[in-house]
C-alpha cells in the first residue's frame, strides 16, 4: 500500500516536472544539450534553451578545476560528446563523455602527463543501486558524473547518442 502510494507520487511528481513551458511532456521533446553544473551538482536535459529535466550528481572525489590528467579525480569542464552507451558497465548503464579532445591532449602533452580518459555519465556501482541515497551526498566518482540509477535510467531513455555535452564550473 505504502510503495504504491510512493509510487503514484513519484509518477504524478514525474509529469508535473515534465511538463514544459510549451505543454510538450519532457519525455516526447529532444534533448539536443546535456548540462552539468558541477557547482551546483545537477545535471539538466536541454532542448534549445528549455530545460526540461534536471537531476542531482555526484563528480570526481576532486571536483574544483578542470581535469588535468589521469588519476587527480577531477570531472573535466568544457564542451564534448556524449559518443556512446554502454550497456554492460561495471555501473548502471554509462554514457561516454569524449574526454580527452584535442586541447586536453595538447595540455597533457605539454605538462608530461596521461590526460586520462573513460569519463562517464552513469548510475550506481553496480550492485549498490539502493545505496545512491547516501552517495549521492558526496562526490565519489573518479572524474565521472554520477546519477542514481532511477535518474540515469531516464537520461539513457532522453539523452541520443551523439548530443552534445557542457561542463560547467
Amino acid at each position: 500500500m505504502m510503495a504504491t502510494r510512493r509510487a503514484w507520487r513519484r509518477l504524478a511528481g514525474g509529469l508535473l516536472l515534465g511538463l514544459g513551458a510549451s505543454g510538450i511532456l519532457a519525455a516526447e521533446a529532444k534533448v539536443d544539450l546535456v548540462r552539468v553544473l558541477k557547482g551546483e551538482r545537477k545535471l539538466q536535459l536541454l532542448a534549445g534553451t528549455q530545460v526540461l529535466r534536471e537531476f542531482p550528481v555526484a563528480l570526481g572525489g576532486n571536483p574544483l578545476g578542470h581535469k588535468q590528467q589521469e588519476g587527480d579525480r577531477r570531472t573535466p569542464e568544457g564542451r564534448y560528446l556524449l559518443d556512446y552507451k554502454k550497456a554492460d558497465s561495471a555501473f548502471y548503464k554509462a554514457i561516454h563523455i569524449s574526454y580527452p579532445n584535442g586541447a586536453d591532449l595538447a595540455a597533457a602533452r605539454k605538462r608530461g602527463v596521461a590526460p586520462g580518459g573513460q569519463i562517464m555519465i552513469h548510475g550506481q556501482k553496480n550492485g549498490l543501486g539502493a545505496l545512491a541515497p547516501w552517495t549521492q551526498r558526496f562526490d565519489w566518482t573518479d572524474g565521472c558524473v554520477a546519477l542514481s540509477n532511477e535518474d540515469m535510467e531516464q537520461v539513457w531513455q532522453q539523452v541520443p547518442t551523439g548530443t552534445p555535452v557542457e561542463l560547467l564550473p
